[in-house]
């Protein structure tokens, strides 16, 4: 795995990666989180302010989590895709089981550069934790935004670098030293030093929200667990005249 002049890596590498590792990136997510990152998509879906028969979109949905939220709040009459590069991420995800009374989830390959759907075909459209992988943050924005429905939602559950002490030493101690660490138990180093990196080179939530309102939305930001986590919610601003 070779990195560019920026310290990041090309779009196939990425895709080849998270093929890589989606056999154990349940695991290192629940490792990683301590298990707190399903509250965090449990909030981003009710962010999301979806209802039943509602049509939603997940972006990059990995191994599906967010799209098992999204479909428990829009029930058997509403429909939820979720989209992603990686084949080998789809395919666990595919394996998942929802629980009674959720909508269909459709799995199916997606670039986040050129979403297959048509304009406003969707109440909502998030990602979660697949916004700092886009190859172009803007044109995925625009291209989430455009799948929007006036007046829905487009909502980004990303992490975030805290800037105050103790909580930032610590952040920095658990990402820049112990995840590539477990990274390395888990055999695959590169993969989780990209990690951290990656979060680091991801635009603050103040930036991120100027972003995402250059796009056509209306946008405020929530910071939790410490100021780790942000999520920002868009609403698309009517079409003009």
């Amino acid at each position: 795995m070779t990195q560019d002049d920026r310290g990041t890596l090309q779009e196939p590498q990425v895709q080849a990666m998270f093929d890589r590792i989606a056999g154990f990136y349940d695991v290192m997510n629940s490792v990683m989180t301590a298990g707190l990152h399903h509250g965090w998509r449990r909030r981003a879906a009710d962010l999301a302010q979806i209802a039943p028969g509602d049509r939603v979109l997940d972006v990059a949905t990995g191994t599906g989590d967010l799209a098992l939220e999204l479909a428990g709040r829009v029930g058997p009459s509403g429909a939820v895709i979720g989209s992603d590069f990686s084949e080998e991420m789809l395919t666990r995800a595919r394996s998942k089981t929802a629980p009674a009374g959720c909508a269909p989830i459709a799995f199916e390959w997606a670039n986040a550069m050129a979403l297959p759907y048509a304009d406003g075909e969707f109440a909502a459209a998030t990602v979660g934790f697949g916004a700092r992988n886009f190859s172009d943050l803007d044109q995925g924005l625009r291209e989430m935004t455009r799948v929007v429905r006036p007046g829905g939602h487009v909502i980004v559950l990303e992490i975030t670098t805290p800037t105050r002490p103790p909580l930032s030493t610590f952040y920095r101690l658990w990402f820049d030293r112990v995840i590539p660490m477990i990274g390395r138990l888990a055999g695959d180093p590169e993969a989780y030093s990209y990690l951290p990196n990656s979060v680091k080179r991801f635009p603050g939530p103040r930036d991120l929200a100027a972003r995402m309102h250059a796009c056509g939305l209306d946008v405020r930001y929530v910071l939790t667990a410490g100021g780790i986590i942000a999520l920002h919610d868009g609403t698309r601003r009517p079409d003009p005249a």
